[in-house]
């Protein structure tokens, strides 16, 4: 679970952060890649994640008996008298009790992952938004929390910055998406540019695909540019932590953009080199 960190267009715990900020942001990381999984149905065979968590073997197939019995495992991760079952959430409990963290941010990821299972369009960009408060804004709350640097103001960068990294993940995974039945394209844009889902089922992306997912393009990118001071309104190691947040996502528009925009034959992924070019160009730009 841990070794996906090395996929993901953002560095999780860079090898230059204090180890127990590392220990601690790969705990959460393991977390949020569990519900995912559960969510996404992507748990080894075989049962054993549904065992740990209390359940026979036969709900390994069911992913909301999995995530209610994971939000049971995680309301031990609070209770000093209860012990969690599953190995992820044992090793959560020091980093929750270290940084004070409250339980929201963790119940917020997995109510995302429930909606997965009950709505898998959405009608309005605005529902997108609400579906990324719960998805993606945890993660970068969390990552304050450990680094001892929220307040009201970074909260606010930092929810941009996490629902553009979200936006800009959909966008790269459109095809994989469409394949789970999932469409994260608002359906009011799919109509403004006359794309249709068996426009998305295409091998390729048409004239009017790509104009699509370039202008989703463009509202992520406004939203990292909103979040992007951020990185400027903190010190040290943690700057070039949250640059590389920041490099992430614009990264991976480029990547996208060198497609020019088509995104459909598979993910467009940025390679190591242009995410340390604009690491180093967020933070010319923040320092």
């Amino acid at each position: 679970m841990l070794a996906k960190a090395a996929h993901e267009n953002f560095p999780v715990a860079p090898f230059f952060l204090p180890r127990a900020w590392r220990t601690d942001l790969m705990a959460v990381y393991g977390y949020a890649r569990l519900v995912d999984d559960i969510g996404d149905g992507d748990l080894p065979p075989g049962g054993a994640d549904a065992e740990l968590l209390g359940l026979d073997r036969g709900s390994a197939d069911d992913p909301l008996a999995l995530l209610d019995a994971f939000e049971a495992d995680l309301r031990r991760v609070f209770d000093p008298a209860a012990t969690p079952r599953h190995p992820l959430l044992r090793a959560l409990r020091p980093t929750v009790r270290r940084h004070g963290l409250t339980p929201g941010p963790f119940l917020g990821l997995i109510e995302a992952n429930r909606q997965d299972q009950r709505i898998r369009r959405y009608a309005t960009y605005q529902e997108l938004l609400d579906y990324c408060e719960l998805s993606a804004n945890p993660v970068g709350r969390l990552v304050l929390g450990i680094t001892g640097t929220a307040s009201p103001e970074r909260i606010r960068r930092s929810d941009a910055i996490c629902t553009a990294l979200q936006i800009v993940e959909h966008l790269q995974d459109v095809a994989e998406d469409l394949r789970r039945d999932r469409v994260y394209l608002p359906a009011e844009d799919m109509k403004r540019f006359g794309v249709t889902e068996a426009d998305l089922a295409a091998p390729r992306g048409g004239a009017s695909v790509r104009a699509l997912v370039a202008y989703e393009a463009e509202r992520a990118a406004a939203l990292l540019n909103e979040g992007t001071p951020l990185v400027g309104s903190v010190h040290g190691r943690l700057k070039v932590l949250l640059a590389g947040f920041v490099a992430g996502g614009r990264a991976a528009l480029r990547a996208v953009a060198a497609t020019g925009h088509d995104v459909l034959p598979g993910p467009p992924r940025p390679t190591k080199l242009s995410l340390l070019r604009e690491v180093g160009a967020t933070l010319r730009r923040e320092g």
